[in-house]
């Protein structure tokens, strides 16, 4: 099974999300959670954030919704609170709003060393629990090399352009699936579930596709019927009358 999720490093439902879907996966059976494989795609919920802004995540937010300060720490502490019920401590209070493009762009080049899940998990904790500016190169390179990256290739891969079409053709390809927010998860091409899902839900969602994996193959021919096949090394073909 595969399990594709858009999602950015910025969003804090896509962390909560992403810590109910593995307590979900967790809850299947041993074997059952070696046939999954979790894909991270991009997204960008803002891209034309600036870099290195200094504009507080609570003054991005009253800007974009029209609120005040106060009413975005609000709102900041509801998703704390929901945060805490999966073992995260987010916090707010010195996070600035994000461009995070090459962050995209490093979990991409991480994908192909075999480090994409650690960094995807070690930029959303450095964002949320730590605060820590992700669209920094100086940042970025210190928490590849924190997943086994080799800091000078991912400091060449940041000055670079490396990697930017692919994150262009997965936020290309949430478009047309008509992604208009994330978290979103796709389970094998086939079946989509949309936002930061109570875990019992993605228990439900796993186990269903998983069940209709162990189906029974059902032949398509008249049973006694046989086609042209291959097998032991040999191939037999089937007296036609």
């Amino acid at each position: 099974m595969q399990i594709d999720i858009w999602s950015d490093f910025v969003c804090p439902f896509c962390y909560i999300g992403k810590r109910r879907l593995e307590q979900a996966i967790g809850q299947l059976a041993d074997s059952e959670q070696q046939t999954i494989d979790v894909v991270f795609r991009s997204f960008e919920l803002d891209p034309n954030a600036p870099r290195e802004s200094q504009v507080t995540v609570y003054e991005s937010l009253a800007r974009k919704y029209g609120m005040s300060i106060e009413k975005a720490k609000e709102m900041t502490e509801q998703v704390k609170t929901q945060a805490a019920t999966v073992d995260l401590a987010f916090q707010f209070e010195q996070a600035k709003e994000t461009n995070t493009f090459d962050a995209h762009r490093l979990a991409k080049f991480a994908e192909t060393k075999g480090k994409g899940t650690a960094i995807t998990e070690r930029l959303l904790s450095a964002y949320f629990c730590e605060s820590l500016p992700i669209d920094n190169h100086e940042t970025l390179v210190k928490l590849a090399g924190e997943v086994g990256l080799n800091t000078s290739e991912t400091h060449a891969v940041l000055k670079s352009e490396a990697f930017s079409d692919q994150v262009r053709s997965e936020e290309a390809k949430a478009q047309s699936l008509q992604v208009r927010g994330v978290p979103y998860f796709v389970i094998n091409q086939k079946y989509s579930l949309s936002g930061a899902q109570p875990t019992d839900v993605f228990v439900r969602a796993l186990k269903q596709v998983l069940d209709e994996e162990k189906q029974e193959l059902k032949p398509l021919a008249n049973e006694g019927e046989q086609g042209a096949a291959c097998s032991d090394g040999s191939c037999k073909i089937p007296n036609e009358s």
